[in-house]
């Protein structure tokens, strides 16, 4: 009789083992080496590989989002170490006059407002210069894209440096702590890197 039950057992045992292979043993959808040879071999890149456009599936991208679609290329530290040292340019050039360095550096009407000081300051006779205590500190305030391709990106300025000033009344020092904002502007389509000054506001410290 146990010889019965254990033969029936056993052939209960090879039923089920076999339903449970036909159940887990299947391959469920398609894997990857039934895909065909076209899907699996290399191809061209990927929406999802490229760099982001502009306007992806209808949203327009914003701040520094928006530069870097059109620029790759854009880092924000390489960016700011440059403003930093255009900062510093522009203040020492403004203060020793250096019309040719500051049409280089500056939008037309910028340039036109600077310029009237420099020869305002020139009619009265004065001369300046300026020292720096240090390299001024620069944070990136907002970027985003304008029309037309144009790339523009707002630094925050905090700077410290000594002003002297001679006129017919005789010489002047003023140390001045300023705080400013600064907006950049660049064609971003452009093979020209640099970027030019297009703003100057006042900041709070």
């Amino acid at each position: 009789m146990q010889v019965l039950e254990l033969i029936i057992f056993a052939g209960l045992a090879a039923i089920v083992l076999y339903q449970l292979y036909a159940v887990l043993g299947r391959r469920v959808g398609r894997q990857p080496e039934d895909r065909p040879a076209a899907e699996t071999a290399p191809g061209p890149v990927r929406q999802a590989d490229r760099a982001p456009e502009p306007y992806e599936d209808g949203v327009a991208l914003t701040g520094l989002a928006a530069v870097k679609a059109l620029d790759p290329s854009f880092d924000v530290g390489h960016f700011l170490s440059g403003a930093k040292q255009a900062y510093e340019m522009i203040v020492r050039a403004f203060a020793e006059g250096d019309r040719a360095t500051l049409k280089n550096l500056l939008a037309p009407d910028v340039f036109a407002s600077f310029e009237a000081a420099i020869a305002q300051r020139e009619t009265e006779g004065r001369t300046e210069s300026v020292e720096f205590f240090h390299a001024p500190r620069a944070d990136l305030e907002k970027a985003d894209v304008g029309p037309g391709d144009l790339g523009r990106v707002t630094v925050r300025f905090l700077a410290e440096f000594r002003s002297r000033s001679k006129g017919p009344e005789g010489e002047a020092v003023d140390d001045r702590r300023t705080a400013e904002l600064w907006t950049f502007e660049r064609d971003l389509k452009s093979r020209d890197p640099n970027w030019t000054l297009i703003h100057v506001d006042a900041a709070e410290a």
